[in-house]
């Protein structure tokens, strides 16, 4: 029997095609009963592989091709090219050989790292034992020396590699991909075989499953590669070789070795690893003396229920609901400790106390983690699940026999503070962060496919626009969703190749990348447990295996999240106290104060966690909350599915008395949501309570449901309208018998009982976790109330946390001024790093200047408090000319404007600057050298006269002032180019330019909770725009296909920016005035591409026409006009704008006078100009108006 022991899946990755299913599939067809995985460097793949495999009767072996450094893994460049690393092929032999095996892949990449992830001899003599070791293909270091001539050498390496692994756990490898250097090297490694009695393997370096997969491998290693089919120099197997190949053609290759046939299904024997699932390795939690785990959370449980519910506690009038409380906790502590999870809630416990306490903000709870009652009391979450109607089963229960999931929130600031907390409580070596994988998805593998292929970009945007927005959709599904796709599929033969291709391709792991937050804590060191990696960038150690192969091998897996909107209510409330005086406690805000929820209803909510985009605002302007159930359940409804909900929640809401219950036992169930079936909690109600589940089955039973599998929708309809007997089993495999009464049982109506049913099954496509939405609601309604009563704090605040985001910025700001707030530039006198509250204004921040990092503003703020407000510039530079203040620095701020409360013009500073800063640094050098001068014996009073004098020179124009805010500072602050043509740009424009863009959500939106792309781009592909603005940056370009020259433009109103595309024709006919700063109308058409802002392809382009000022130049006689007509027009050519120009001839009456405007003629009638032509024609001749 033959075995393949060299095989390359999907986690080699951009290198193997080979799908494990595929590969599982393709062996069991060949009767194999046994495959091993040897992929590159890594075991990304290996528990995948082990599933599988046994899934379908095949025995996997578990393996990696290792490199191996040609001397120590700490050397780098030693040598080059192909000697940096040789290949070496390495089999679990046991249990033992697995944990070694992961020690060694783990030690490749955190030690030994260098174009690849290196190991060398000192490690595979530390961890060879259990381990079966190949001489790998042509790049095996045995290998290498043969090619090279080297026999005797090569020899010296295959000893080295048996005294290693031991004899019998050494084999040289034979391969045959009708490679010519093959049949050199095999000859010599039979010779050696002999010689040095190491046994030989024949192997076949696998890299796609079939052998027709060959071209789309090719395919692949082009996309890995960067390169083109059809480019002669790249990356190329060679032959068609690589696949799964039979027993028989694998015979047929080697009827000279058949021993070495023979030998690998003797190496299949000899390897035996078991992996176990499901048993939980939970680190340990250090207890008080005299306290077991059990007893010491029972005593912070009491504490904490002394301090949530102190009115229950003292109130001997309340000892029936203290009981309650205390009997919840009981059942709780008694299920969490049965399933072995005590010390997962002490850890978790343990580091948000160690954040609090430290002033790092922690989120309110999120997901089904707020219906615990323990979680409550151990400040996990501060959600209470009792005044919510949260169930504890949602979370945990004794039937769901899996890890419990608690995610945390932190402010970002703070996130990593906690990690490293977590990492010096439980040691380095026991922390580690997690591996994820992008795939090739179905649009961006189409792309993939036409560029490798060389075709037209267009026509893989045109086959990508195909596919539908779905984050799940395959190519498969997108040809059965669009019949245009299917219709191209089916009669275009070059289309279908192309989809066909990228079908093989589609899912492959494209990239390793970090889990956004999560961080596995392991008992012991991690790779005991787990192989581990470098992160891309070679700056964090992470798992090799995903977060859900993790937790079912029973690690701890946390989630650790930055939510910025902490920040902003962190932020906010240092704002008020610094503006105000006043200490705003957010543990003690009125949850029911009506002005918030009014401010909502009106649709105010810019800012407003959960709450800002369109579809929201608008779904909360429709449905007026009026208290946080109202909010809880927006959040809850506003998602894909529940859409189409909405209209009749918020009927049913607005008109209590229209709700029908299918019975009286849906009442209570269902009052507070208007009769609307919203939370999976009152699932678990009506099961529990109107079929007679326990709460624990109730949720088995809502999970059960919600997979959608017909068989089992129809079995639990049985259970659910007659009850029966349901079979258990707990953790340990103990099996009970629960008779569930049923609803008809229960003596509800059996048509009844099917239409609930039918409503359950129709809800489970999209019913919400109410604990997650309450939790997130608290955020929602913090944000509202800190945004109604202190808005000029909170919105400082709130465009503080998206400095650095181009697209945030100007539309918060335009929020603010919406909201009659002021905008001020930054002020070095009253300024912080962020943005702050001045009075009734606010004040841009100084970190958010161009080219002033927050290491210099923490030196202005610091020298500002120590020693008080800057007195003028020269005072400034002096203060701190030694503390990383240079000339570009001043310049800087000035041009952002920050000096303006020195009472300067911007011009004026500009002017002297450099001398003041050069004077200061003079005076500063001859005072460290024992140099005095004249300033230094001047009484103070006339020290004045040494400084150096501000010139008459006045102001930049308005424009300019912009620009130089514009460039310092990213957006316009004083004002804006376009505001005087609002109105223009409202008649002449279709579009503005944040309707091109894609979601600015900082949240993802499966753990923000509303689970919906909200703001994807408003308009469509191909839709006909007008747009108008400034151009703000304008690249000329030359195409490489053709020649042609063609622009592009970006684009900026008074809402934000697009980029426009302007092809060659286009381009022809406006490259004589087109320029930076030209305000312009462009007509075109939207492109919109996944995941990228839209664009816009231009059609037409003009000027501005007719909105601006209106210039009058008046001559005594058409005579005199005509006489000046060339020298007036040679100097209106110079200036561009938009500004129209009028010729006035003069007359004693002023009622005959002649006026006429000049066609096709525009400028910018700015004082410059006005005072050239004045200069010339005379000033009371010359008039620029409004």
């Amino acid at each position: 029997m033959f075995v393949h022991l060299h095989t390359h899946t999907e986690y080699s990755l951009l290198d193997g095609s080979n799908k494990i299913k595929d590969y599982v599939k393709r062996i069991k067809e060949l009767g194999m009963n046994a495959a091993a995985i040897t992929d590159h460097g890594n075991m990304f793949g290996v528990i995948n592989f082990y599933r599988e495999a046994n899934k379908e009767g095949i025995k996997p072996i578990l393996g990696c091709e290792v490199y191996v450094a040609p001397n120590s893994r700490f050397d780098k460049e030693i040598t080059g090219g192909e000697d940096r690393y040789y290949h070496l092929i390495l089999l679990a032999k046991n249990n033992l050989g697995y944990s070694n095996l992961m020690k060694i892949v783990s030690a490749g990449y955190i030690e030994g790292f260098y174009y690849r992830p290196r190991v060398d001899m000192e490690i595979l003599n530390k961890y060879h034992e259990g381990i079966i070791c190949l001489s790998a293909c042509l790049a095996g270091e045995v290998q290498r020396y043969i090619s090279k001539g080297l026999y005797d050498e090569a020899c010296k390496q295959a000893i080295k590699y048996r005294d290693c692994f031991g004899e019998g756990n050494y084999f040289l490898e034979l391969q045959d991909h009708g490679i010519l250097e093959q049949q050199t090297v095999n000859q010599a490694l039979i010779r050696m075989s002999k010689e040095l009695n190491i046994p030989l393997v024949c192997t076949n370096d696998i890299h796609y499953t079939k052998a027709e997969d060959a071209i789309a491998h090719d395919l692949l290693l082009c996309i890995q590669t960067g390169k083109k089919v059809d480019d002669e120099d790249r990356m190329r197997y060679e032959g068609g070789q690589f696949y799964v190949k039979s027993e028989e053609q694998m015979r047929a290759l080697f009827p000279y070795a058949l021993e070495a046939i023979e030998n690998t299904q003797k190496i299949a024997d000899m390897c035996d690893v078991t992996i176990e699932f499901g048993n939980y390795h939970l680190p340990p939690f250090d207890v008080p003396a005299g306290y077991t785990s059990r007893s010491y959370i029972e005593m912070l449980c009491e504490e904490g229920l002394k301090r949530k519910f102190p009115e229950e506690c003292s109130d001997e009038s309340k000892a029936d609901e203290l009981k309650k409380l205390k009997d919840r906790i009981e059942y709780e502590l008694n299920i969490i400790d049965n399933l072995g999870f005590v010390n997962y809630f002490l850890i978790v416990s343990d580091f948000i106390k160690y954040a609090k306490n430290n002033g790092i903000t922690v989120g309110p709870g999120r997901g089904s983690a707020a219906g615990s009652l323990v979680s409550y009391c151990l400040d996990i979450i501060e959600i209470n699940p009792i005044k919510f109607d949260l169930y504890f089963e949602r979370f945990l229960n004794p039937y769901r026999v899996s890890m419990p999931d608690i995610d945390t929130d932190f402010a970002p600031e703070g996130r990593g503070k906690v990690i490293e907390y977590v990492n010096e409580k439980y040691g380095r070596d026991h922390v580690c962060q997690i591996i994820t994988f992008g795939t090739l998805a179905a649009k961006g593998v189409l792309k993939d496919v036409v560029r490798v292929l060389d075709k037209p970009i267009e026509l893989g945007n045109r086959l990508s626009k195909l596919v539908p927005f779905d984050p799940k959709i395959t190519l498969d599904k997108a040809l059965e969703a669009n019949p245009e796709f299917r219709a191209l599929y089916e009669t275009d033969d070059e289309i279908k190749y192309i989809v066909d291709m990228a079908k093989k391709l589609e899912g492959l792991p494209r990239q390793s990348s970090i889990h956004a937050a999560g961080v596995l804590i392991s008992p012991e060191r991690v790779d005991e447990f787990v192989p581990m990696a470098l992160s891309r960038d070679g700056s964090t150690i992470t798992t090799q295996f995903e977060a859900p192969v993790l937790e079912e091998l029973g690690l701890l897996k946390m989630d650790f999240l930055g939510l910025r909107n902490l920040t902003v209510i962190d932020d906010t409330v240092e704002n008020v106290y610094r503006n105000q005086g006043i200490k705003v406690d957010m543990s003690s805000i009125d949850y029911d104060d009506k002005g918030v929820y009014q401010m909502i209803g009106r649709g105010e909510t810019e800012g407003v966690f959960q709450l800002e985009s369109d579809g929201m605002t608008n779904f909360m302007t429709r449905l007026k909350p009026k208290n946080l159930e109202d909010i809880i359940a927006g959040i809850a409804l506003y998602r894909p599915a529940t859409i189409p909900f909405i209209d009749s929640y918020i009927q049913t809401r607005n008109n209590p008395e229209s709700v029908k219950y299918l019975c009286p036992e849906l009442e209570p169930i269902l009052k507070d949501t208007a009769g609307s079936l919203i939370y999976q909690e009152q699932v678990l109600r009506i099961v529990q309570e109107l079929a007679g589940f326990p709460m624990g089955l109730a949720d088995n039973f809502r999970r059960a449901i919600s997979k959608k599998k017909e068989e089992v929708i129809a079995e639990r309809r049985k259970m659910f309208i007659y009850g029966g007997v349901e079979k258990i089993s707990d953790k340990s495999g103990n099996t009970e018998e629960v008779k569930i009464p049923g609803c008809v049982g229960n003596g509800i109506k059996e048509e009844i009982a099917d239409e609930i049913y039918n409503w359950i099954v129709q809800y489970s496509t999209y019913g919400f976790n109410k604990s997650h939405a309450a939790a997130y609601a608290h955020v929602t309604y913090q944000t509202a109330y800190l945004r109604y009563h202190y808005p000029v704090e909170y919105m400082a605040a709130l465009i503080s946390s998206v400095i650095g985001n181009p697209k945030k910025i100007p539309l918060y700001i335009a929020a603010v001024r919406n909201l009659g707030i002021k905008v001020l530039p930054p002020n070095i006198n009253e300024g912080y790093s962020g943005f702050s509250a001045s009075k009734d204004k606010i004040l841009f921040g100084l970190a958010a200047v161009k080219g002033v990092g927050s290491n210099v503003v923490d030196e202005i703020v610091r020298e500002r408090n120590e020693n008080g407000k800057f007195s003028d510039l020269e005072d400034f530079v002096r203060r701190l000319s030694s503390k990383e203040v240079n000339k570009r620095t001043v310049e800087a701020l000035i041009k952002a404007g920050a000096f303006d409360c020195f009472l300067k013009t911007r011009r004026q500073l500009i002017s002297v600057y450099e001398q003041i800063i050069d004077k200061c640094n003079k005076d500063k050098k001859d005072t460290m050298t024992g140099q005095m001068s004249l300033f230094d014996f001047a009484p103070e009073e006339e020290k004045q006269s040494f400084k150096i004098q501000y010139p008459d020179v006045g102001e930049f124009e308005k424009e300019q002032k912009l620009r130089f805010e514009k460039e310092m500072l990213g957006v316009y602050v004083s004002g804006h180019p376009l505001e005087k043509y609002s109105e223009y740009l409202k008649k002449h424009t279709t579009n503005v330019c944040t309707d091109f863009y894609l979601a600015t959500d900082e949240e993802d939106d499966t753990q923000s909770g509303t689970g919906i792309n909200e703001d994807e781009i408003k308009i469509r592909d191909n839709q006909e725009v007008v747009i108008g603005g400034i151009i703000e940056k304008l690249e000329k370009r030359i195409s490489k296909r053709n020649g042609d020259s063609y622009a592009i433009a970006l684009v900026e109103d008074l809402t934000g920016t697009v980029e426009c595309m302007i092809w060659h024709r286009q381009y022809e006919e406006v490259k004589g005035w087109l320029s930076e700063n030209e305000k312009v109308i462009i007509s075109g058409r939207a492109k919109i591409e996944e995941d990228k802002d839209g664009k816009i392809m231009c059609n037409v382009i003009r000027r501005f026409q007719g909105n601006g000022r209106k210039l009058f130049i008046m001559f005594s006689s058409m005579e005199e006009y005509r006489k000046q007509d060339n020298t007036l027009n040679s100097i209106l050519k110079t200036s561009k704008g938009t500004d129209e120009v009028y010729i006035v001839i003069d007359n004693a009456d002023k009622s005959k006078r002649l006026r006429k405007k000049l066609d096709n003629t525009f400028v910018n009638a700015d004082s410059t100009l006005v005072s050239t032509l004045s200069s010339l024609f005379g000033e009371n001749n010359v008039k620029a108006v409004d």
